[in-house]
């Protein structure tokens, strides 16, 4: 298909705008280690939890965290930590990623800044929340690009919902077939095809290829070759 008559783009943040594992592996095996105050043995079984290896310092394939949000994520650590408050566990997992440090695959404010030369809107739907969301555009100084920015705590059903999505679209005053989602998990192709969307997967994630391509329209190697595919 031609995406020529797109007119706006939908980025999901974690593995599409910024590569997942450079950008979250060191940030868990850090958490995991303040979690478990320096027990190793806790340490491992809190990763097993989150689908992280953390002898090896790199997240599953299959981890549940890497399309989830963080309140999923603490509810499958909180059994392991019984004596932290599941807010308060929360409230440390929220902080801990705001100040993650990004790793973008391609220069982004370039890639940006051009997308919008050709009177794209731009916007960020992701199931980080958002404010960590926000952190990550302000510290990568890609905040002034993006019409809208949406995490799984403002107001919309987290993907693979397509509300989210929806819910962009609208704001932009735009129909959903003229907005293109990029994303890097199922979870984004799946909640992009409901929200009537066309889809484009990037492989700046952990999923193949051949996890993305039957969901997608079209997958690329990373957001770096979105202008020569939406230039038709």
């Amino acid at each position: 298909m031609t995406f020529t008559q797109i007119r706006a783009v939908l980025f999901d943040k974690d593995g599409t705008l910024f590569d997942f594992a450079a950008s979250w592996s060191g940030w868990a095996a850090r958490l995991l280690a303040e979690l478990s105050e320096g027990n190793g043995a806790r340490a491992r079984v809190l990763g097993d939890a989150i689908g992280f290896d953390f002898n090896a310092g790199r997240f599953e394939p299959t981890s549940p965290v890497i399309a989830g949000t963080l309140e999923e994520a603490a509810d499958l650590m909180h059994p392991h930590l019984p004596d932290m408050p599941r807010a308060r566990l929360i409230a440390r997992l929220i902080g801990s990623a705001e100040a993650a440090q990004m790793v973008p695959p391609v220069p982004l404010a370039p890639l940006l800044g051009g997308l919008q030369a050709r009177g794209l809107v731009l916007g960020v739907a992701t199931n980080d929340a958002e404010s960590a969301a926000h952190a990550h555009l302000r510290a990568a100084g890609i905040t002034a690009h993006f019409a809208h920015v949406l995490g799984y705590d403002s107001g919309y059903t987290p993907k693979p919902a397509p509300d989210m999505l929806l819910g962009f679209a609208a704001r932009a005053g735009l129909k959903p077939q003229s907005v293109v989602m990029v994303g890097d998990s199922t979870h984004d192709l799946i909640a992009g095809r409901a929200a009537g969307m066309p889809t484009i997967g990037v492989l700046t994630g952990l999923a193949t290829r051949g996890q993305l391509a039957p969901h997608a329209d079209l997958v690329l190697p990373d957001i770096g070759h979105l202008p020569a595919v939406l230039a038709g």
